[in-house]
């Protein structure tokens, strides 16, 4: 039974690593857009508080 359950915790830290990870990847690829339209939009504080952003998470 002691298997069991640390093979049902492993998955769900996998899961929860594939999870954070999509997360990461989405909210990263949205903070990226943003940028481009700061940058277009000549927006330069909106510009360094999503670099910022970008860099705590990556």
């Amino acid at each position: 039974m002691d298997m069991k359950v640390a093979y049902e915790t492993l998955l769900g830290l996998a899961a929860e690593m594939v999870l954070d990870e999509a997360l990461r990847k989405h909210r990263t690829e949205k903070i990226y857009e943003a940028i481009d339209v700061a940058l277009a939009e000549g927006d330069a504080d909106t510009f360094r508080r999503l670099t910022d952003e970008l860099k705590t998470i990556q």
